[in-house]
């Protein structure tokens, strides 16, 4: 697999019952696949070595990125969706690897900006169900 450009990889969030918005001028964005595990050693484990439950954890997905205002409507978009702590459907694509898609609840929107430069953020999304994930 050849080096991919970043910006090529994009949030977007689904407008509605419409089609999906790119979420408002991300310039950095980072995907993180968890799941946690579940202990099951127990006093006969072979030498004391830890056991694990082979998928019995909690398995989640975060997406994080940070950017500048782009537009207004995909700043509302995110911003409504925040204060609502409502799950909304997002999509993340990475080229050349593949979509992640489903329900995520914004964890965390930071706001900033300095004397003369531009107004910025950085979003945290928490998978808030199973994401489907499709092969591009």
């Amino acid at each position: 697999m050849t080096a991919q450009n970043g910006r090529n990889m994009l949030i977007k969030i689904k407008e509605g019952q419409g089609a999906f918005v790119t979420a408002a001028g991300l310039r950095s964005k980072s995907i993180k696949f968890g799941a946690k595990t579940v202990d099951i050693t127990h006093s006969e484990s072979d030498e004391a070595w830890r056991e694990l439950l082979p998928g019995g954890g909690v398995k989640s997905v975060e997406i994080s990125g940070e950017g500048i205002f782009r537009d207004s409507a995909s700043d509302a978009l995110m911003r409504a969706a925040f204060f609502a702590q409502s799950a909304e459907v997002f999509q993340f694509i990475v080229p050349d690897f593949g979509i992640i898609e489903g329900p995520f609840l914004i964890s965390a929107l930071n706001y900033a900006g300095t004397y003369q430069g531009e107004a910025s953020y950085e979003i945290t999304m928490i998978s808030a169900g199973k994401p489907m994930f499709s092969v591009l």
